[in-house]
């Protein structure tokens, strides 16, 4: 809207349009009702533009009477789109958004209006609430009631009640006062003196323009506006808010300024009608019709000033009756001459006019006259008339752009009708609320809020007080009619509407909550209505600094009214309700009154704090009554958590936890409010719901360990995709865990920490009851590792011996072998990647079950006592979360279990491939016969196989740890070849560089230049070999004698044969290294002093066999021991032997 509105605009430029088609030649001839070609006096919005052109298209007359006549049949129908596809209509609404058309029967319409208000607030000692209410229970505990249609319902009294201002007598409508008030307006304008431009000058210089660019389009004509404080366009603005045509208008001003030019004093009502009489004939009209109209309202202004409003009937009074019924009359009125034909009958009105208004004012304020007490409810309802037009007649409750000019010129009006500052705020103020009540815009509402308090503020004399008080309204309340002052008058009826809204507060304001708050103030402002003992109406002021106890008690009406009718509501939805949302009707009932609760603590409470400090307690005791009286029945049948239990339950302790908020804090951070006497009796319902809540709990758990046991059975472990490597079987687990948490925490139930312990407790068993069988398939990695060879000396013989075993193999159980077959690298990497998935898992699981448990409140009697609500928070708070913290410290368990059994596979994982998968090419294979013919080389392609396999499976969180203990069993595979090679390994000095070589190739292997292991721990690692290859390096009389001094261990009872327990300085490393040392002289001391026997009689060609089956190690320090010496000693005969070698060799120089 930029000017007046974008349908005014339309309807502007209209009028230009039509205006530049009749001044055109296209028109060939026009004819109007007074046979003028002068087209100026035409009203161009009631000319119908489809007749124009159709005149323009035939070349016909245009008659300005048929564009008239055809412009308002055309008002009857519908507005039309002429498409190609037909006629099209244009309606108000959408028919894809207005719905279905209403269920409910139209109400009756009530043909007596109301002239009497009550207020049924005032001295009502009816029943109390929660007994009125209780009327009727179905069979679900819901009691229904039917409200009573009292005369206090607020939506019987949808517009704000009347002032009571004397009856018009002579019946003027609204469209006669709005063109009175017009008339007025323009007068009074012109007595001011403001220059505007006559109607004609306008006419003129607009066609000069017109024609002026249809003579050339090309050149641009530079016609400056004039800037003149002329307000033209203001007034134009003003008449077509007044509705007033263009016609009437010229005829106005016409009349009005040759009037003010023969007078420039005073004026008033009825010397504005007989000037226009005496100028305006029947020629002026369009028609007859409107002229006889026109006259009788005219008529009817100056009856009503001049003798209804007379205290007293006299003489004159008669004669000016019979005056104005000749000027009503046609037959003796002669409408088809001139005025100044007609001025004879005029006169008396005249003088009579003139003489009251040379008559003092009654109450000597500058500027009275009679008509100010004379006529005065005429005054003050054309003077609203005039304040309602700084609305936009296009868009309801919006002001126009230039309401405050419009104001200013509106206040020249003052004089002639009577109004004062303080009359202008008040009828201001009124005419803003009754405007507000109609559209509802929140604004209006601020700015009648404004004038009432502009009112209060001034101190008017003794004088203007007196003048207020002589205009009387009459109100009727309670069937007794109250004779008030203007000012009480428009109080008393702000006040009775504010009264009416606000005993039913929760329907009229939930919407906008914003207008309940300026409700409030207004109804403050203008004050409470009060009965005395007599039943007379009265306001009580109110201040919000030192609230008195019957304006708190007045508000305490206000609050136990709305609550009883919000909660009335409610109970008429229920049945709809349950059975559309297929809830039960405790559930939906109390889903409604948690609404109702909210809006009163969050909208409502406080504003009302101000008036009444015990509004919350109010509202919260008594929808807590209400609704306990209900739910009392159901609980006492709960025994079990069925579905109407899940549903009743969270809504119904919800519904508590906001009535208890209200309750205790109706002063914000105040939680122990001096109003609160007792604490609310609550609905136990955590009593009723612990046991409950912990059978389901235990048959969750039932349910979950067998879902846990059907899973694992059925498990192949086999990974999910490339991107989910677990197994099925654990998010199967997971699913069943995160939707018993989620069906736990959705109860919405008040629970307690026993319940969360059990539903921990749930948790746990399932998952370790899982993890106990993924451990349970696992086998010790020492099954994996092969059987010790003899002990021998290297000997080169050249003559043929039967060769003798080099150890008697043991066989694993079915069982064990059973296991090692199942237990495949792809199976194992699945496995690894279970145990990873549970430990991430089980953290996102524990936060999201701490994250939950933080939004549910502990169930316990005194969590909103008051003097639970004095301590600090945090007290508790502290306690809280030590306690719950203790009670997570079960996952702890999980953790570690997991920590170990992931460590566990890894090792075996990596010994599995060393020692099982590669036993034939690395362990049987490497070094064999001599170094140079089986180097290294020809096993790490096999190796590099295996980490890919590993690699392409594991996740990448456990890649590190799994490649590490392969590189890990490698080693050891590595140094079990140096050191239980068997007879068919030896090593030579020449042999100690391929065998660095050889590690130093397998460590950068492992390494994989920077992109594997970090070179710092592949080397630690490798520590031993190195060491051990150092010693192959050593002359055998220095290995000796480490021997010799590391004679003393072999007593401790040590295994230190097995892979990975091997140490340096180890009696039977040193042993070793002289069993595969090729020398001479250590095989002269082995045979010396341990007789063992030479290499060349024994085979071990069987460890190269490949089998499915491999040597039972489940001891390997006893296989070591359990050597075939020729004369079957055992190793316990070598020990006792190396000691007695120690004490003789010891005193020797080796």
């Amino acid at each position: 809207m930029e000017t007046f509105g974008l349908r005014e605009r339309y309807r502007r430029d209209r009028r230009k349009l039509l205006d530049f088609l009749l001044s055109t030649d296209l028109i060939k001839q026009v004819q109007t009702p007074s046979g003028d070609v002068d087209l100026s006096g035409v009203d161009l919005d009631t000319v119908s533009a489809d007749y124009v052109l159709e005149c323009m298209r035939s070349g016909g007359i245009l008659d300005i009477a048929e564009a008239t006549k055809k412009y308002y049949d055309e008002l009857g129908y519908p507005a039309m789109i002429n498409s190609p596809s037909g006629s099209s209509y244009l309606l108000i609404s959408d028919p894809m958004f207005s719905g279905s058309p209403p269920r409910r029967v139209p109400p009756q319409i009530d043909f007596n209006p109301r002239t009497s208000y009550s207020l049924c607030s005032l001295n009502q000692s009816g029943p109390s609430v929660v007994e009125e209410i209780k009327n009727c229970e179905d069979e679900n505990g819901v009691r229904r009631t039917t409200a009573e249609n009292t005369s206090c319902d607020p939506r019987n009294d949808a517009v704000i009640p009347s002032l009571g201002l004397p009856v018009l007598s002579t019946g003027l409508s609204d469209d006669d006062l709005r063109e009175t008030a017009y008339e007025i307006f323009i007068a009074s304008v012109v007595l001011s003196g403001i220059h505007v431009y006559s109607f004609e000058d306008k006419k003129r210089e607009k066609k000069s323009r017109i024609f002026a660019r249809l003579r050339s389009r090309r050149e641009k004509v530079n016609s400056q506006p004039q800037s003149t404080n002329d307000h033209t366009e203001l007034l134009d603005i003003m008449r077509v808010q007044m509705q007033i045509s263009e016609a009437m208008n010229t005829l106005i001003w016409q009349r009005m300024t040759e009037f003010t030019s023969r007078t420039c004093e005073h004026i008033d009502i009825p010397q504005i009608s007989l000037e226009l009489l005496s100028g305006i004939c029947r020629y002026d009209f369009l028609n007859e019709k409107s002229y006889i109209q026109w006259k009788k309202r005219q008529a009817n202004i100056l009856e009503e000033v001049l003798y209804h409003s007379a205290s007293s009937i006299t003489a004159e009074h008669v004669a000016i009756k019979s005056s104005l019924k000749k000027i009503r009359d046609s037959e003796e009125w002669n409408i088809q001459t001139y005025p100044s034909e007609n001025a004879e009958g005029l006169l008396v009105i005249k003088r009579f006019a003139s003489k009251l208004s040379s008559a003092p004012g009654k109450f000597g304020i500058p500027g009275e006259t009679y008509y100010w007490t004379g006529g005065y409810h005429l005054s003050l309802k054309l003077y609203e008339t005039l304040l309602s037009s700084v609305f936009d007649i296009l868009e309801e409750g919006q002001f126009i752009e230039e309401a405050d000019e419009v104001l200013t010129l509106i206040k020249l009006t003052w004089s002639t009708l009577g109004i004062t500052q303080k009359m202008h705020h008040l009828l201001y103020g009124w005419v803003l609320s009754q405007k507000f009540v109609e559209t509802g815009e929140i604004q209006l509402l601020q700015y009648a809020t404004s004038e009432i308090q502009k009112v209060l503020s001034i101190e008017d004399d003794r004088k203007e007080g007196a003048y207020l008080d002589s205009l009387l309204s009459s109100i009727v309340i309670n069937s007794r009619k109250l004779d008030l002052s203007l000012l009480d008058a428009v109080f008393v009826s702000i006040s009775i509407w504010c009264d009416k809204k606000l005993q039913d507060y929760h329907l009229h304001f939930s919407e906008k909550p914003i207008c309940f708050g300026r409700v409030v103030t207004l109804v403050t402002l203008v004050g409470v209505p009060t009965a005395d003992e007599s039943g007379d109406i009265k306001l009580t002021s109110a201040d919000a600094e030192a609230v008195s106890e019957m304006t708190s008690r007045h508000f305490e009406g206000y609050v136990k009214k709305s609550i009883q009718a919000a909660y009335r509501r409610a109970l008429k939805t229920i049945d709809l309700k349950s059975e559309t949302e297929k809830r039960h009707p405790l559930a939906v009932l109390a889903d409604d009154l948690k609404m109702i609760v909210e809006r009163e603590s969050i909208v409502f409470n406080p504003v009302l704090l101000c008036w009444c400090p015990a509004a919350g307690i109010i509202s919260s005791t008594l929808l807590h009554q209400l609704y306990g009286d209900k739910l009392k029945p159901f609980l006492e049948g709960v025994s079990f958590l069925s579905e109407d239990v899940r549903s009743v339950l969270p809504a119904a302790d919800m519904l508590e936890r906001e009535l208890t908020q209200l309750y205790y804090c109706p002063h914000g951070e105040d939680r122990s409010p001096s109003h609160v006497t007792k604490d609310l009796n609550r609905y136990q319902i955590g009593e009723v719901s612990r046991p409950i809540i912990l059978d389901w709990l235990d048959a969750q758990n039932e349910r979950i360990l067998e879902w846990t046991e059907r899973a694992f059975l059925i498990e192949d472990w086999e990974p999910l995709s490339s991107q989910q490597r677990q197994a099925a079987s654990i998010i199967e687990i997971f699913r069943i865990l995160e939707e018993t948490v989620d069906q736990f925490f959705s109860l919405k139930i008040p629970v307690d920490v026993i319940h969360l312990q059990s539903l921990l407790c749930v948790i746990f068993q399932s998952l370790e009851t899982y993890l106990l069988k993924v451990i349970n398939q696992s086998v010790e990695k020492n099954h994996l590792f092969p059987a010790a060879p003899a002990l021998t000396r290297h000997k080169e013989t050249l003559i043929p011996i039967i060769k003798k075993k080099s150890v008697d193999c043991a066989f694993l159980t079915e069982e064990v072998l059973n296991k090692l077959n199942k237990l495949s690298i792809s199976k194992l990497c699945v496995m690894l990647n279970t145990l990873q998935y549970i430990q991430s898992q089980i953290g996102m699981l524990e936060d999201g079950i701490r994250q939950s448990w933080a939004l549910v409140r502990p169930c316990s009697d005194n969590r909103w006592k008051r003097e639970h609500l004095q301590r600090p928070l945090t007290d508790g708070l502290l306690r809280c979360t030590e306690s719950v913290d203790e009670l997570f410290s079960i996952f702890n368990n999980i953790r570690r279990t997991i920590v170990d059994a992931i460590n566990k596979f890894c090792d075996f994982t990596g010994a599995r491939v060393v020692f099982w998968d590669l036993r034939d090419t690395f362990l049987f294979l490497l070094y064999r016969g001599n170094v140079e013919s089986a180097r290294l080389e020809s096993v790490l392609p096999q190796l590099d196989t295996a980490l890919d396999q590993i690699c392409a499976l594991i996740a990448d969180t456990l890649r590190d740890q799994i490649v590490l203990s392969v590189c890990r069993a490698s080693l050891e595979g590595y140094v079990w070849v140096l050191l239980d090679g068997g007879p068919s390994r030896v090593f030579s000095d020449t042999d100690i560089q391929m065998l660095q070589e050889d590690l130093n190739m397998l460590k950068d292997f492992f390494v994989a230049d920077g992109e594997g292991l970090p070179q710092s721990v592949v080397e630690k690692e490798a520590n031993l070999a190195l060491q051990i290859i150092k010693l192959y390096s050593l002359d055998t009389e220095t290995v000796i004698g480490m021997l010799m001094s590391a004679s003393e261990q072999i007593s401790t009872g040590l295994d230190c044969s097995k892979p990975g327990n091997r140490q340096l300085e180890d009696a039977h490393t040193l042993l070793r290294v002289l069993c595969h040392k090729k020398d001479e002289e250590a095989s002269k001391f082995l045979k010396r002093q341990y007789q063992l026997p030479k290499s060349s009689e024994y085979d071990d060609t069987q460890l190269n066999e490949s089998s499915s089956i491999s040597p039972l190690i489940s001891d390997l320090f006893k296989r070591s021991a359990s050597i075939h010496l020729t004369s079957q000693r055992s190793f316990k005969s070598i020990k006792k032997k190396l000691k007695e070698a120690t004490s003789e060799i010891k005193p020797a120089a080796w």
